[in-house]
């Protein structure tokens, strides 16, 4: 799949999870789907991964702007050969943008995955996470692996 495309599907998908919450939830109401497993929860995270650094909305707008920049420079530099980096950098990337309209149209970040034993998150987050980990996959990976398919 293109990465422009794959970014964009990520997004919608992200924006349009967070604006069907927006509607249909008040802020840190929660619906049981598994009972006492997986709630639906909207909370407004104004801060990073598990609520930390509050009301840092330009340093976090910033930071997503330069990571961004160097992931859109350094799909620019890969060898055509590497679908999973590439990827990793379209997931990565797709999911640092919905937060990041998040961050600069509220505040904060609509969270709304809630299992309860872990932060509330959303699919930004899912993507951003599956990036990173397809990213050290590559890197981490015995040498000759690196860019090879799943």
């Amino acid at each position: 799949m293109p990465f422009l495309l794959l970014v964009a599907l990520v997004l919608g998908l992200d924006q349009l999870t967070k604006y069907i919450v927006r509607v249909n939830f008040q802020p840190n109401e929660s619906l049981p789907v598994i009972n006492s497993f997986f709630h639906l929860t909207y909370v407004n995270n104004p801060g990073a991964a598990f609520g930390l650094f509050a009301y840092k909305t330009p340093v976090f707008v910033a930071i997503t702007v330069l990571v961004v920049a160097v992931i859109l420079i350094a799909y620019r530099i890969l060898p055509p050969g590497s679908p999973v980096m590439r990827l990793a950098l379209a997931l990565i990337t797709g999911g640092a943008l919905g937060n990041l309209i998040d961050r600069l149209r509220f505040g904060y970040v609509v969270d709304f995955l809630d299992f309860r034993v872990w932060p509330v998150f959303n699919l930004a987050d899912v993507a951003i996470v599956s990036g990173v980990i397809l990213l050290c996959w590559q890197l981490l990976g015995p040498a000759g692996e690196q860019g090879k398919s799943l």
